[in-house]
């Protein structure tokens, strides 16, 4: 599987672990140890994901997240400490994908990567595929969403989140299940990252004039809710 991946850490042993593991598994790894210099490398070199400490001093993982968001959806995977929840929180509401806690498997690392690039990738030219739900459109063939034909940027995680509540609009999923369409099975991940996922969306197509997307039936998950305009 090939794929450019940029590596911001000021550590450089961490940005060697993680390059290693990465060209090891047919990646392209390249580097920035800074948030400004990784901005710079971004827009010069167009990876296609980021693997973004938020520890980095002077310009934190944040705040480079948020300049990134501002042109690209480039899928993020931030680095955190183990004990920064609410950095990691954050970060998700900012746009990121995903997260992994330091110290970390770097097979773990690489497995996270894999998941995100694999939802992120367009699927072979074919006739578009297209689900609908009242005014909610989404062309899963080529990552679009579009709510009254406005068009809505998602993440790749929250366009694959959004696909699996509107695969059974009228069904209520769990969060596990939830987890589970985006991350994969088998994989740890708390319920607080679903949450700002859906929070996201919820956000972004209300400010595109759907104040009834995302439904949360108390105790048991979520479900479409009647995406209508006006």
């Amino acid at each position: 599987m090939s794929g450019r991946i940029l590596i911001v850490d000021d550590d450089p042993n961490i940005r060697d672990v993680i390059g290693f593991a990465v060209e090891k598994a047919g990646y392209t790894p390249f580097f920035a140890q800074d948030g400004l210099n990784a901005l710079q490398v971004a827009q010069a070199d167009m990876p296609d994901l980021v693997v973004l400490d938020i520890g980095l001093p002077e310009m934190d993982g944040l705040e480079v997240c948020r300049e990134l968001r501002k042109s690209s959806e480039v899928p993020i995977l931030f680095l955190t400490a183990r004990d920064d929840e609410i950095d990691r929180i954050i970060g998700l509401e900012m746009g990121g994908d995903d997260y992994v806690t330091k110290p970390f498997s770097p097979r773990e690392l690489v497995a996270r990567i894999k998941v995100i690039l694999k939802r992120s990738q367009p699927s072979a030219p074919r006739s578009p595929r297209e689900t609908a739900h009242g005014d909610l459109v989404l062309d899963t063939d080529r990552h679009r969403c579009l709510f009254g034909g406005q068009e809505i940027a998602l993440t790749a995680s929250e366009f694959t989140l959004l696909t699996a509540l509107l695969e059974r609009p009228e069904n209520v999923l769990s969060r596990q299940a939830l987890v589970d369409a985006v991350y994969g099975y088998n994989t740890h991940v708390s319920d607080r990252t679903i949450d700002s996922h859906i929070r996201n969306i919820r956000g972004k197509l209300a400010k595109a004039g759907c104040t009834d997307s995302i439904v949360t039936v108390h105790g048991v998950g979520l479900r479409m809710g009647s995406c209508r305009t006006g």
